[in-house]
């Protein structure tokens, strides 16, 4: 009698013991591999890859036993039954089809057990299958309670190798899986065998029909051979399953860190992965933060609940830094799978940038953006709440409007750059000249308000004092600009009880200021408002004077004294108001400068008067008063050239009048504008002479080429010696310098006969004519005696 286990160290060949093993242990890795794969899969694919792998797995189940039966020599005859032995193959790749199918298609640990014991069953009934396939000259008996001992272990180690292989990716991870399935098949054949006993008969033979060993060696052979070529397949996609794994991570990593938003997948509480700008934002190695807690980072039950309770909507909270620093972040949390199980993926959103950039538009809102200043909309606010402060405790509230004196000159002699740098200082200067009661505001352009509680109309005027010395004391950087401002005073509730008659009516005394010499305050008085609606009324007519055609130009002989000949003309403009009739221009022209409409006025002067000139036969020169506003102008010196090519007036006939006053603003510039026009040809003149600041001074340093002495000075020059003394110095002072001097306002032969005694070169008066169209004077410039009453009487 031979008991298989007890002739296991004398009837076995360890060989072959060895390649069943091998051939186990390979058979067990390939057949999870390629359920792995079936995991994965979906559809035919998966039904495909279930197949591959219920045949691997029950080729080597089978290919298992049959070598470690051949393994087997028990020294008596022996063969194989070729039905059974077939039949053992089926039902191996049957039930080890089935159990896997049940572990896969159903899925989760329950259907990962109960498919591992089906495939422990399969490994039993194939085993006692091909036992029964075992023909042998003897008799089997078989040890019932070791055989149910095999049949447990198979099953338990089958349930617990697939249950070890669910969500197992790659080859590190599935190899406790292939050594159970390995422990379920090697455990169960070696266990089941111990419970046969053969008995040899001599009186039994071997079926002829059965299969010889050699022959069952070839069919083992053959089945090693289709595992080992599913073995090296498996291997082969799953080589290739973890390099498209690891790209595909590395992939989604890159873009992860490609994210300007923080991304963070976490499972529970725990952080398995997060991306560069998540690090960045907590100030943490990207290393160090897989299996950290997200709540060390997102602090409070409350925004963490908020966050978990929202998933898909965002959720503002804050995120603390790894200096405990607490960033405002926007969170959102959205459930994903990740490596096969659920996680949770956290976006969050730095909200720095965006609480500065609504800070800054809340700043902007209320401010000016180049001073800072509070803006017109803050000031009105301010305005009211300060007006029932000062109705609630009986108190008086001023209210005064700042305008800088000439301000466009700046912007356009220096550049916007300066202008702004200019409103800059205003604002720095006004500021530090207030307390903290006090406030001032820009509410557009060079217009500044400033907002002071008093208790007397005298602290309001000390105030404007102060603001005004210490806008006097602000230097200017080298060659800009000296700040000058006016202001304008207005009281509540003395002046007006709203505030838009309070602006108006601070703004109205501002006017007045201006008017009144400028760089001074006034305060608000109820005739101003008068006079303020009227010369605003008078300025917008003054705009479109000449559009309407209601400008025209008057000319004024200019004589040599010693021969008594008309040498020129001076144009001399005159506005005719639909309404108001004749406006002097003592009225018109300084409004015309303020609102530099003067510019647009005085090129139509310029090119009227020289086409009007360009159409004398007589080639007599023609004088035009030069505004210090023009003078300024970038653009004057090209307008008088462009004017004398289109009119084709001689530039020498072309006389250009300044004052000495428009010289004082910024002598640089006018020098330069003074030097071109003389470039082109034509003759400037200082027009009244003596009236102005550092007459001498400018003589010498402009290039003039004539003197006009102002009529004050030739009134009465027969009669009063002081006079006659001021009008002799000027003239010898004229022929030092080697300048013609004219005489401006002579209206008597006195006048004139003492001029003429004094030598001086020229007159201008109503005594040679007055202001006329230029019609009366066609005798000098055409040679033609005009056509008037007195000429019809004596013809």
């Amino acid at each position: 009698m031979l008991a298989v286990v007890g002739c296991l160290a004398e009837a076995h060949d360890f060989r072959l013991v060895a390649l069943a093993a091998a051939i186990c242990a390979l058979s067990a890795l390939t057949t999870v591999c390629l359920v792995s794969h079936a995991r994965r899969a979906e559809g035919w694919a998966q039904g495909g890859w279930l197949a591959v792998a219920a045949t691997a797995g029950g080729s080597g189940i089978w290919a298992t036993h049959f070598i470690a039966m051949l393994a087997f020599a028990p020294g008596v005859p022996s063969g194989y039954d070729v039905a059974l032995t077939g039949l053992s193959l089926v039902i191996a790749v049957a039930l080890a089809g089935s159990g896997l199918s049940l572990a896969v298609l159903v899925g989760g640990k329950v259907a990962a057990w109960v498919g591992g014991a089906v495939l422990g069953l399969g490994i039993a009934a194939m085993h006692y299958t091909g036992m029964a396939a075992y023909d042998v000259a003897g008799h089997k008996a078989w040890d019932p309670a070791i055989v149910g001992a095999s049949l447990a272990l198979g099953g338990v180690l089958g349930g617990a190798a697939l249950a070890a292989q669910l969500g197992a990716r790659g080859l590190a991870r599935q190899l406790p899986a292939a050594l159970l399935l390995l422990l379920a098949i090697c455990s169960h054949h070696f266990v089941a065998m111990g419970a046969v006993t053969v008995t040899p008969d001599p009186t039994l033979a071997v079926s002829a029909s059965a299969v010889p060993n050699a022959w069952l060696a070839v069919a083992v052979a053959l089945a090693s051979f289709a595992i080992l070529l599913l073995a090296g397949a498996a291997l082969a996609l799953d080589v290739r399953d973890r390099r498209h794994s690891k790209l595909e991570a590395e992939r989604l990593h890159s873009l992860a860190n490609a994210a300007v938003e923080g991304l963070v997948v976490c499972t529970g509480d725990t952080v398995v992965s997060a991306n560069r700008s998540f690090a960045k934002l907590v100030g943490l190695p990207q290393a160090a933060l897989a299996g950290t807690a997200l709540s060390a980072y997102l602090p409070g039950d409350a925004a963490w609940l908020a966050v978990a309770g929202q998933p898909e909507r965002p959720v503002e909270a804050e995120i603390r830094q790894a200096d405990g620093t607490l960033v405002p972040v926007e969170v959102i949390m959205q459930p994903v799978e990740h490596a096969g199980r659920p996680h949770y993926a956290v976006a969050v959103r730095d909200l720095r940038a965006r609480r500065q950039a609504e800070s800054q538009i809340q700043f902007l809102a209320h401010h000016d953006a180049l001073t800072g200043l509070a803006n017109r909309a803050s000031f009105g606010k301010r305005l009211d709440q300060e007006m029932r402060a000062a109705d609630a405790c009986g108190r008086k509230l001023a209210v005064l409007c700042l305008d800088l004196d000439r301000f466009k000159e700046v912007n356009d002699l220096f550049g916007h750059a300066t202008g702004d740098a200019m409103l800059e200082s205003v604002a720095c200067i006004v500021s530090d000249e207030l307390d903290d009661a006090q406030m001032v505001a820009r509410l557009g352009g060079d217009e500044f308000a400033v907002l002071a509680p008093c208790d007397r109309p005298s602290e309001a005027g000390r105030l404007a004092e102060r603001i005004l010395e210490a806008l006097r004391s602000g230097r200017p950087d080298a060659g800009g600009p000296q700040i000058a401002t006016s202001i304008g005073i207005a009281l509540y509730p003395d002046d007006a009880q709203e505030r838009a008659a309070l602006l108006s009516y601070a703004d109205t005394a501002l006017y007045r200021a201006k008017s009144e010499g400028r760089g001074t305050y006034r305060f608000f008085e109820a005739r101003m408002g008068v006079e303020v609606r009227e010369r605003r009324l008078l300025e917008h007519d003054l705009r479109h004077a000449v559009a309407r055609g209601e400008m025209h130009l008057v000319y004024q002989p200019q004589t040599d004294v010693g021969s008594g000949a008309v040498i020129g003309f001076e144009a001399l403009l005159r506005w005719k108001h639909p309404e108001r009739g004749f406006v002097s221009p003592a009225v018109f022209i300084p409004i015309a400068e303020e609102s530099d409409a003067i510019l647009r006025i005085g090129e139509w002067v310029l090119r009227e008067a020289c086409r009007e000139a360009a159409t004398w036969p007589h080639p007599l020169s023609i004088a035009v008063n030069v505004s210090a506003v023009q003078i300024h102008s970038p653009h004057f010196v090209g307008l008088v050239h462009e004017v004398l090519l289109k009119t084709g007036l001689a530039a020498h006939r072309l006389e250009v009048e300044v004052t000495e006053t428009a010289l004082i603003s910024d002598p640089n510039r006018a020098l330069l504008t003074l030097r071109q026009l003389k470039s082109l040809g034509l003759r400037i003149a200082m027009d009244d002479f003596g009236t102005g600041y550092s007459s001498l001074s400018n003589l010498r340093s402009f290039p003039f080429d004539k003197i006009k002495i102002d009529g004050s000075f030739v009134r009465s020059v027969d009669s009063n010696e002081q006079t006659a003394a001021i009008v002799r110095s000027v003239l010898g002072l004229g022929r030092g310098l080697g300048l013609p001097v004219l005489a401006e306002g002579v209206e008597t032969e006195a006048e004139f006969g003492f001029l003429a005694a004094e030598q001086c070169h020229a007159a201008q008066g109503y005594l040679m004519g007055r202001p006329s169209p230029i019609g009366q004077f066609s005798q000098h410039t055409h040679g033609t005696v005009p056509v008037t009453d007195e000429n019809r009487k004596r013809a």
